[in-house]
């Protein structure tokens, strides 16, 4: 099994710290959408895979190149709503979360491009399997 780049628990210690930086409302949303990410892509059939595929499909192709490098740490709503309006995705993902698209959109603007940097460093997807681990792995951190 190819294991995404670096330690699985800095991505998640990013994630915890990003969605902690905005308040005790916002850090909820943020690792409700978080952990809703993890379980739309686990349980999508394309995974990280279909997201690059709506994104590069919907004009941010030259975004999903700079997050996979790790430049341009963060995204903005309107670029979220671009690049997965249409998908189902942010549907999806705010469905596991509980909470409405529109927090969906905001939270993955912070959380998306550290999600792509860690699963899609060159671009393109790394193997899917280890996403279970990592969800469990993060959920139980976040919800703690």
């Amino acid at each position: 099994m190819i294991q995404p780049r670096g330690d699985i628990m800095g991505i998640l210690d990013s994630l915890q710290s990003l969605a902690g930086q905005a308040g005790d409302a916002a850090q909820t949303d943020n690792a409700k959408v978080a952990g809703g990410l993890i379980q739309a892509l686990t349980s999508h059939p394309e995974g990280i895979q279909g997201i690059l595929n709506s994104l590069t499909a919907n004009g941010m192709a030259q975004h999903v190149s700079d997050w996979a490098k790790g430049q341009g740490t963060t995204a903005t709503p309107e670029q979220v709503q671009q690049g997965l309006g249409g998908s189902g995705f942010l549907e999806k993902i705010a469905e596991h979360a509980g909470v409405s698209p529109a927090v969906a959109t905001t939270a993955l603007a912070t959380i998306l491009p550290m999600a792509i940097q860690q699963f899609a460093p060159n671009g393109q997807a790394t193997e899917q399997s280890a996403l279970g681990d990592l969800a469990k792995q993060f959920l139980g951190k976040l919800v703690s």
